[in-house]
């Protein structure tokens, strides 16, 4: 078998590139101007919770056209309208290039991490093919310098439906509590002031939850409102199936020298994002150390653990360099101590 000859004639175009390859004399030459995939159609996106979750929906393409036979990478990726897909959510990636298919249930839990439940919005799609020639050559169109190609935007409107969730009456902040298995345990992350009693309510059936007589179990049609015994962050869980519930504090926050009340109480306090799913404070800072910890106490606390960016439970202080603005984040990936866990992000804004 003869060794394969392949020649790379100059670029025509920004993209374009004039490929030749022989072997046992076929000729294969790539366009100057490959025709991008496109998108042929795509489901209805409207889904709401009284639905089939196992229904199958699909989403149809045409493949990138380079003049030959040729593999790519494909990824489907979807944002809000206007926004110039500057944050896409994936909602595929591989090698698959006509028909892309979920579940409605697979597919909604990958629009809530970027659209609000029970909500519609308007939208875009595109699909995108990197299209690697060959590798190793460092030629255009090779190994890193793989061309990519994009489709043109459909316009769509997405309704994501929401977890079964209970929404907390009574408070200043949006707050409700879901259950991700829909069995009747509801629990999320709630903020709370000491002077705002609540209760609960369903919006699909719109049943009202407060507390028995004695405050001990959540009922329907209770009387008496739940209060929090502080201002800040709580975990708040409630099993309907026998009206029993927990309220624990999560007050996640910065301390150190680096903070106007240095190694003591109280920290600068966090808020949870509930899309993003990671706790966040935009703050001043000295020059000097910080540490991440839970309700102003050193029982759980969070510092380096010697990979950039990652935390460990009681790991060494974390340097800030220079006096400023910053935005930080706190992802949580072990809330349990003492093994708690996660990653931190810290961006100077001046």
């Amino acid at each position: 078998m003869r060794n394969k000859l392949i020649k790379y004639f100059g670029i025509v175009g920004l993209l374009g590139l004039l490929a030749s390859c022989e072997k046992d004399g076929e000729k294969i030459t790539m366009l100057s101007d490959p025709n991008p995939p496109t998108i042929v159609s795509m489901p209805e996106m409207k889904f709401y919770r009284t639905g089939d979750p196992n229904q199958v929906v699909e989403f149809r393409c045409t493949p990138v056209d380079p003049g030959f036979n040729a593999s790519a990478t494909y990824f489907l990726e979807i944002a809000p309208a206007g926004s110039a897909f500057a944050n896409p959510v994936q909602l595929y990636s591989g090698p698959q290039d006509t028909l892309i298919t979920f579940k409605v249930s697979e597919l909604n839990a990958k629009l809530l991490s970027v659209f609000d439940g029970d909500v519609e919005t308007n939208a875009e799609v595109r699909v995108r093919a990197i299209l690697t020639v060959d590798a190793g050559t460092g030629a255009p169109g090779t190994g890193a310098n793989a061309f990519a190609y994009t489709s043109a935007s459909s316009a769509t409107v997405v309704r994501p439906y929401g977890l079964p969730r209970l929404d907390l009456i009574g408070t200043s902040f949006a707050n409700w509590i879901e259950s991700p298995n829909a069995d009747g345990i509801y629990s999320g992350f709630v903020k709370l002031s000491s002077s705002e009693p609540f209760t609960l309510k369903n919006p699909d059936d719109n049943k009202v939850y407060g507390l028995n007589a004695g405050g001990t179990a959540f009922e329907e049609n209770g009387s008496n409102s739940l209060t929090s015994p502080d201002n800040g962050w709580y975990k708040l869980t409630v099993n309907l199936n026998d009206g029993s519930f927990s309220l624990d504090a999560h007050m996640y926050g910065v301390v150190g020298s680096a903070t106007p009340n240095g190694w003591g109480s109280p920290d600068i306090k966090m808020d949870y994002n509930r899309k993003k799913g990671y706790w966040e404070v935009t703050t001043d800072l000295n020059e000097g150390e910080i540490k991440f910890r839970k309700n102003d106490g050193w029982a759980w606390n969070l510092g380096l653990d010697g990979t950039e960016g990652k935390l460990k439970h009681d790991g060494p202080n974390i340097p800030v360099t220079s006096a400023g603005s910053y935005y930080i984040t706190l992802t949580i990936t072990e809330y349990e101590g003492p093994n708690e866990a996660g990653v931190y992000t810290m961006t100077k804004l001046n």
